[in-house]
């Protein structure tokens, strides 16, 4: 009898807090004693201790309470306190504020006029205006071998595009942006490795690349909102951007020459569909929308901008893009490091 006290006494010390509560472990000890010595004294332990103040913390907390981590006590026994000071079992109406991922309540941010930010995405001080004074004809002119390699491996990918999207300038540019958001990303990441192993400074591009991805994702969440992807599109990210990652990743590896280059032929391309997209909104033959909230937001648009307004703003970022990878590779054909020229400036 005794060793088999010993055996149970270490298993309830464990199941205790967990399947019983406090009510019950107090009936269990007050009763005729079933064990005695060690056991007797875990169910007193356990009956002293409320099932709520033994929880583990709870990561990842969705609503505004802190009930799980140690909140009132009407509110983890499911009770509100409504308006007139009174009770209520059933849930709110209103609904919950989603916090982040540890449980704490945002910081509110409020516009120049006094509402309040609606975005998480991004806040009021990483927005910008648009410069649309841009060079629509600029080309790098491929000349070596490498720049030649990239011009021609941009242009050998613009025909199942064409074919695969037609006219759809809406879908197009929206599943265009899952993948042009991928090379500042890699390339800022590689730097920021890379600065890491050499103990050195980056001369800014490592910032200046992930804005650039940044800025692309930006584009994404916009376009998401005027063109919704069926379901044949969405997987055909998983596969596109799967793909375009590892080789950009390698190709970056090898020549970080190449991969700005391909880049900067890439935005080339971006700017000419951007600008057919613009054609056929001024012919008609797709609706020019009033802007999403995030765009005017974002780009800090006037009020009744349209979609046409936001197509000039997404063209000339993917013209500043085209510039500066065109200057990043430059410097690498010359022989110098990143770090040695400072990036150029961001968006705003």
């Amino acid at each position: 009898m005794m060793k088999g006290s010993k055996m149970v006494g270490p298993l309830l010390m464990q199941l205790a807090p967990r399947l019983f509560s406090t009510a019950t472990t107090s009936r269990l000890v007050t009763s005729e004693p079933l064990l005695t010595g060690t056991t007797s004294f875990l169910y007193a332990a356990a009956a002293r201790t409320s099932v709520a103040s033994i929880r583990l913390p709870v990561l990842g907390v969705r609503n505004g309470s802190t009930g799980a981590l140690g909140g009132d006590e009407q509110t983890r026994n499911g009770l509100q306190t409504d308006s007139t000071g009174g009770t209520s079992d059933s849930p709110s109406d209103k609904p919950k504020p989603i916090v982040s991922y540890w449980g704490l309540v945002p910081s509110k941010v409020t516009k120049e006029d006094g509402t309040v930010w609606r975005w998480n995405s991004f806040r009021p001080w990483e927005t910008y205006q648009a410069d649309l004074s841009i060079d629509l004809k600029k080309h790098h002119e491929p000349n070596k071998f490498l720049d030649k390699m990239a011009y021609w491996t941009v242009k050998t990918l613009r025909y199942p595009t064409d074919l695969f999207f037609q006219r759809r300038y809406g879908c197009r540019a929206m599943m265009l942006e899952t993948v042009a958001a991928v090379p500042g990303m890699v390339a800022g990441m590689l730097l920021h490795c890379k600065s890491l192993r050499r103990f050195e400074h980056s001369g800014g591009w490592i910032k200046a690349l992930l804005e650039e991805a940044e800025n692309e994702r930006m584009h994404l969440m916009t376009f998401m909102e005027v063109s919704q992807p069926k379901w044949y599109e969405r997987a055909l990210v998983f596969t596109v951007q799967g793909i375009f990652f590892n080789a950009y990743f390698l190709a970056y590896l090898i020549s970080p020459k190449l991969a700005h280059r391909a880049v900067g032929y890439l935005e080339e391309e971006a700017i000419h569909s951007y600008t057919e997209f613009l054609k056929e909104l001024d012919k008609g033959n797709i609706e020019n929308v009033p802007a999403p909230a995030i765009a005017i937001d974002y780009w800090h648009l006037p009020p009744d901008s349209t979609l046409r307004d936001v197509v000039l703003a997404v063209r000339a970022d993917e013209a500043h893009h085209r510039d500066v990878n065109h200057f990043a590779s430059d410097i690498h054909f010359q022989g110098q490091e990143l770090r040695e020229i400072p990036a150029p400036l961001g968006y705003h």
